[in-house]
């Protein structure tokens, strides 16, 4: 929790009302005049945020708006949630749904991209509409619900074809569902015979940690195996509320991974990853993909070149334990599917040796194996 007493209409973080996840839903900053009692904003931003907003929403926890360093711009909690100026300008190459999703939507609400995979979007609602969503295109209609209907088509899919052994409810943010609304689902895919891993996507242990409540709990693990992915992108972000809200899922034996975005002018170094990756390991949480940020409209002003992730990682590899390194992604425009970016460290392979480069620019090289018989070896393999 930030040291700085926080308070929003009144209620800080002190009140009972402060740690009632449903309370902090409700009174979400969604406009201007919410966002001005929380940080300091010149006429200027004022008018910018305005007009971003006139294109994609705002919706912003207490909670998360509580982290914020209120007297800098730069701060990178504040840089991840509040709209800037360059969000309402679109270049040529960003798309309105860059991964195809919906080209690989066989029935309303199913992502079907992979062979033994479905993503099932339970909502569009999330507790923080974060700046740089992939899908913006959608999320933030506050006024969407899932019908019967289509929760049923999109069951019915999956339980019609027996390849699908793994399936990701996500959205939106499924966490924003009330228990029961969240349990029907979740208990209608587990009664699917051939789906045997059920995860969920959210970023509500970052944004909202107080919806981690003992019911929940009690609920989720009643459907192993489950697993949970979060997303925290910077080390502030792992507050007390945070970690706590962690460490009840680790204790119901959820397993945890994290998904993290590189964001220009707010984790583009590899001290602030770095710190990021062990807070995340020692919270239980195994980090899992470093994704470059995806060609959306309105994204330009958070991208990194790629080459930036791949000095990342590399000044990483051997620093930090391999338990801490996530793989560097490229979640590929045109449906092309999530593609690994890493630095290369192998330099040549051939039939007879690998050359490969570690983490210090040492070379070293691994034979490869020899076909051996009798008293000495014929050669290789």
């Amino acid at each position: 929790m930030n040291d700085r007493v926080f308070s929003y209409f009144g209620v800080t973080q002190e009140s009972s009302q402060w740690t009632d996840w449903k309370w902090q839903y409700a009174h979400r900053i969604t406009d201007v005049e919410g966002l001005a009692h929380v940080i300091t904003l010149s006429e200027q931003e004022k008018q910018d945020i305005g007009l971003c907003l006139k294109r994609f929403r705002m919706a912003i926890t207490p909670y998360f708006a509580s982290l914020f360093d209120p007297e800098d711009p730069d701060c990178p909690l504040r840089r991840q949630s509040v709209p800037f100026i360059a969000e309402a300008t679109s270049q040529p190459w960003e798309m309105v749904d860059p991964l195809h999703e919906d080209a690989y939507s066989p029935v309303s609400q199913i992502v079907h991209r992979y062979p033994d995979r479905v993503l099932l979007e339970a909502t569009r609602h999330c507790a923080m509409y974060c700046r740089y969503c992939i899908r913006k295109r959608y999320v933030g209609e506050e006024d969407f619900r899932i019908s019967e209907e289509e929760k049923s088509q999109a069951i019915d899919y999956i339980s019609q074809t027996p390849q699908i052994r793994d399936v990701l409810i996500s959205g939106g943010d499924p966490l924003t569902l009330d228990d029961d609304e969240l349990e029907d689902l979740i208990a209608r895919i587990r009664a699917i015979p051939h789906v045997e891993i059920i995860r969920i996507g959210t970023r509500v242990p970052s944004s909202l940690p107080m919806r981690i409540t003992p019911d929940l709990l009690t609920m989720l693990k009643r459907y192993h195996p489950l697993w949970i992915n979060v997303q925290f992108n910077h080390p502030r972000e792992l507050s007390a509320e945070a970690e706590s809200a962690l460490a009840a899922l680790a204790n119901v034996g959820i397993p945890l991974g994290d998904q993290s975005v590189l964001l220009k002018g707010i984790n583009d170094n590899t001290a602030t990853i770095k710190e990021l990756l062990l807070k995340l390991v020692k919270n239980r949480v195994r980090p899992y993909y470093l994704y470059q940020c995806d060609l959306c409209e309105g994204n330009e002003h958070f991208r990194t070149r790629v080459e930036l992730g791949q000095q990342i990682m590399r000044e990483l590899m051997g620093n930090v334990s391999g338990l801490a390194l996530p793989k560097l992604m490229i979640d590929a425009p045109m449906g092309g599917g999530k593609i690994p970016i890493d630095p290369e460290y192998v330099l040549s392979l051939d039939e007879y040796q690998v050359v490969m480069q570690n983490f210090e620019d040492k070379q070293f090289i691994y034979l490869q194996p020899q076909r051996c018989q009798g008293n000495g070896c014929q050669g290789n393999v």
